[in-house]
């Protein structure tokens, strides 16, 4: 479900602002997978002051165990944005799922760690959207 719906003028989700999800239907492809390239870079950048991957085997693995959708040339940060969003309230060990805290998400319990981590995401959307907005 998109948080667009209830206001707010980024996803919390996909990171996608309100016009660009009017407008995603209308995108040609090409536009869609330079945007999601975009949004993949967000999330690594973001991600990785609060995660490091270092089984993307394992990772991957959990995601699919779990049916949680992922594109094939997804980066595995982009995915682990995606498995916490998912699965925060079940995860209890993050190196099972090839994951390891680090930097502003060492000491943080996974729901925590979302938390944080998606504060970051939508503070770094919004700063671009408006710098978009601007240029």
């Amino acid at each position: 479900m998109c948080s667009t719906t209830v206001g707010d003028r980024v996803c919390r989700g996909c990171q996608r602002h309100d016009g660009e999800i009017r407008e995603w239907f209308g995108f040609s492809d090409r536009e869609r997978e330079l945007r999601m390239l975009a949004l993949d870079t967000l999330r690594e950048q973001v991600a990785g002051r609060f995660l490091c991957v270092v089984d993307a085997q394992a990772l991957e693995a959990q995601m699919c165990r779990h049916r949680i959708r992922f594109r094939a040339e997804q980066p595995a940060l982009s995915r682990a944005v995606e498995l916490l969003r998912v699965g925060r309230q079940r995860i209890r060990d993050l190196s099972r799922y090839g994951l390891e805290p680090v930097l502003e998400g060492e000491g943080l319990p996974p729901e925590t760690l979302h938390v944080a981590l998606t504060e970051a995401l939508l503070r770094e959307a919004y700063r671009r959207q408006q710098h978009d907005v601007l240029c």
